[in-house]
């Protein structure tokens, strides 16, 4: 059964999303949301960031004592004065002593720190990710069928996996590196400009302008990863299709036609993947070009202080190991200008999905339908996919609680829209649906489509067991019930020859079955379930004479006190109904039982001679 929304799908706006940029609202609230959980361990993640930041600035100074204060004849700082008689002297080993302790304690302090962030960042990233992957799968199941003819389930599953396994990489790494080393400027700003003044401002002066730079070259990356993310989503959509459809492949000989699709999405992805090399390899170096004449100058210019008395060895030393990481935040961007560049894309491409609008709405103050005796009018009701090409025009229609109604017609006359709009797959474009006296959408929607079963054309069957599959129908079913239902539905003695009886594996989609024993499973689905309202599309259609015949054995049975309205092209599964319905263009062109049609003699008496072999007919 086909499904389109009735509901629009409204253009997405350019995201401007970065995580050093200024991100979008709609995703910084989604980042929000998602992290709130887990504020604990986040406020545990930022301690342990600044202590490590604390230990990465105090790391440089016990060098600094032993080339200025131990090898050199310079005196200690004053904030270090306390070390000259821990040490018991100023210029002797045991002076070298507490360096020497101080270097070890820092790197354990800071490995320590280190491991508590990278832990408990790489834990919120993981159950963040969950978070996400649930939510996406979640906000999927609730969108319309029209969002699923319009987008590629290999695009989804891209994003899914590949996006959401992105967006955490970047969470527990990338931006753990970015905040500690933007932690570390702020310290490390405040010690230059305690060690030289004009040092400092030489390289406070020349970050924006690298800063400027990298944030107008992250655009053209940005594009670059995005035609690459595309491309990747492509290759994953061909290689799905290919291997869902691998009996049909193989069936026309089409391997090599299917391996071609794949390497002609896979070069796309190769050429853009390439191009965007080319933009991201030019960012590192130009940005390692001019740390390095920021570099130069402190040593020339540090060179003569020195040699004026007006700065120390370990002072300079100092300095450059505080430039080098001041500047390591800049170079690590450049670095990671991809990774953040994906995770960007990543972010856009998950919104995107989060904000598709085919979910069909359910009114606030919507009400339990409860069990439903199954009376069914069509008031008024017309529907189209375009406004311009209305699918059906001016439905009216009662269906009394236990009838049942067969529709037929050519094909694209509306006859799967028709049976769309009693679970309320979508909404009539105008006029009203009407079960039990109530509007459907005064129903709850999950209520209201538990009270109605499918047996569709192609029972799909899960991986699991055949127990399961019947379960389907219906979770808590009991052993019993499935069994009895199995029984009713013919399914009970093949089911019994198979290896493990009920506990039997099904491959995927049930494959591993006939189509007879698949629709009879589905029949038994349909019977565990115990709906008062039944819709049957094409459920014979493809099967054989003695698969059909068992199928219909179990029809009756499932049939009996329900409401059913059976699609059909092959109208020996409607000549009992107690009305049957002729659409063609979208309208009831003829209405009425199997004799009565017969005796109008046109578009249902047509079909019936065709398939029947009696005559030709051209009324159709």
């Amino acid at each position: 059964m086909k499904d389109s929304g009735n509901i629009t799908l409204t253009p997405k706006k350019k995201s401007s999303f970065h995580p050093l940029g200024r991100p979008d609202k709609k995703m910084t609230r989604l980042v929000l949301e998602l992290v709130r959980p887990y504020h604990g361990w986040l406020i545990i993640v930022f301690s342990a960031m600044l202590l490590e930041t604390a230990m990465s600035i105090a790391a440089p100074w016990p060098l600094k004592i032993i080339l200025d204060n131990v090898v050199g004849k310079h005196t200690l700082p004053e904030f270090l004065t306390w070390l000259r008689d821990f040490s018991f002297g100023e210029k002797t080993l045991a002076l070298a002593g507490v360096a020497a302790a101080a270097t070890v304690l820092i790197a354990v302090i800071g490995a320590i720190a280190g491991y508590i962030d990278n832990y408990y960042t790489e834990s919120v990233a993981q159950y963040v990710a969950n978070d996400l992957r649930q939510r996406l799968y979640h906000h999927l199941h609730r969108l319309s069928l029209r969002y699923y003819d319009t987008h590629q389930i290999g695009n989804l599953l891209s994003t899914i996996t590949s996006d959401v396994a992105t967006i955490q990489s970047f969470a527990s790494t990338t931006l753990l590196s970015i905040l500690i080393d933007s932690l570390t400027i702020f310290g490390m700003v405040g010690v230059m400009l305690y060690l030289n003044f004009d040092f400092a401002l030489v390289a406070v002066g020349v970050t924006p302008f690298l800063l400027l730079f990298v944030a107008r070259f992250k655009t053209a990356v940005k594009k670059a990863t995005h035609e690459v993310r595309i491309h990747q989503s492509d290759i994953l959509a061909v290689v799905q299709q290919g291997l869902e459809s691998i009996r049909s492949v193989k069936a026309f000989g089409r391997q090599e036609m299917e391996e071609d699709r794949l390497r002609e999405a896979s070069m796309e992805t190769v050429q853009a993947a390439l191009k965007a090399r080319r933009v991201k390899s030019l960012l590192s170096p130009i940005v390692s070009i001019t740390v390095s004449l920021c570099v130069a100058f402190v040593l020339w210019r540090g060179a003569g202080l020195i040699l004026s008395d007006a700065m120390t060895i370990g002072a300079l030393t100092v300095f450059l190991s505080y430039l080098t990481k001041f500047f390591k935040p800049v170079q690590d961007l450049a670095k990671m200008t991809n990774v953040i560049a994906q995770a960007a894309v990543g972010m856009e491409r998950i919104q995107t999905i989060l904000d598709a609008d085919t979910i069909v709405p359910q009114k606030p103050d919507a009400i339990a339908p409860g069990k439903l005796l199954g009376e069914i009018v069509f008031d008024h009701v017309a529907f189209a996919y375009d406004p311009a090409s209305p699918v059906l025009r001016d439905i009216n229609l009662t269906i009394k609680p236990g009838q049942r109604i067969g529709i037929c017609g050519p094909t694209g006359g509306g006859k799967s829209t028709v049976v769309s709009l009693i679970p309320r797959y979508y909404d009539p474009t105008s006029g009203r649906v009407i079960i039990d006296g109530l509007d459907v959408t005064d129903y709850k929607i999950d209520l209201l489509r538990e009270q109605i079963g499918f047996v569709l054309q192609e029972t799909v069957l899960f991986a699991g067991s055949i127990r399961d599959n019947i379960a389907y129908g219906r979770p808590g079913a009991t052993p019993k019930e499935i069994i009895e239902a199995a029984r009713m539905a013919n399914a009970h003695e093949f089911i019994l020859q198979m290896p493990h009886g009920y506990d039997s594996i099904v491959g995927e989609r049930g494959l591993t079955l006939s189509g007879g024993q698949r629709q009879r499973i589905g029949i038994a689905r349909a019977i565990v379930r115990n709906s008062p309202i039944l819709i049957l599309d094409e459920p014979t259609a493809a099967l054989d004479t003695e698969s059909e015949k068992l199928v219909m054995e179990a029809l009756e049975r499932l049939m009996k006190g329900r409401t059913v309205i059976t699609i059909a092209h092959r109208l020996s599964t409607i000549r009992n109904a107690d009305k049957i319905l002729v659409l063609k263009g979208g309208l009831i062109a003829e209405e009425g039982s199997h004799d009565e049609l017969i005796m109008l003699n046109e578009i249902y008496a047509g079909l019936y001679h065709i398939q029947s072999g009696t005559t030709s007919f051209s009324q159709i």
